[in-house]
């Protein structure tokens, strides 16, 4: 495998990255490579997307922004758990706000998260985003998973509805 693809094979394979979300953990390096092509898709459609994170030689992880239903900008970070609570979360999200307001400042910044994913939870609290919808995780097969939504403005009900049907 190419450095990347191993890489972020290992961090999205880790069980303790995917605690509070075990179905979205990769067990195959094929899934890694989709999301990888996903990703370009986004930088080409979007002149944004996700990138990778370092403190100097050493990956701490992924950050950044893409845009979800063409009606918002998704903020997404993945870090190594050696770098959790050391602020790098802060600083890939900081990073990628800034980007995506560059980028289309009229689209609001969303974030989605689990329920019972604390420390996630603080990072996006922290960024200034508000919580704007709590509600059923569409398509995931526990049907007591709640998916929470976080914007940095108030959605339009059209909004709303594309970001919590998908």
């Amino acid at each position: 495998m190419p450095a990347d693809l191993e890489r972020l094979f290992d961090l999205y394979a880790d069980p303790r990255v995917w605690g509070p979300d075990p179905l979205s953990r990769h067990d195959d390096p094929g899934q890694t490579e989709r999301m990888i092509g996903n990703w370009r898709a986004a930088w080409e459609r979007d002149g944004l997307g996700m990138w990778t994170a370092w403190a100097g030689d050493e990956f701490v992880g992924i950050g950044g922004c893409f845009v979800r239903c063409g009606v918002a900008w998704n903020l997404g970070f993945r870090l190594r758990p050696a770098y959790w609570g050391r602020g790098y979360a802060q600083e890939v999200s900081a990073a990628a706000i800034s980007a995506a307001h560059r980028r289309r400042a009229e689209l609001p910044i969303t974030a989605y998260l689990l329920e019972g994913n604390d420390q996630s939870l603080r990072a996006v609290e922290r960024t200034g985003l508000s919580r704007v919808w709590r509600g059923p995780d569409a398509g995931n097969p526990d049907a007591a998973a709640i998916r929470l939504l976080y914007s940095d403005q108030p959605l339009s009900p059209g909004a709303l509805k594309a970001l919590t049907e998908v």
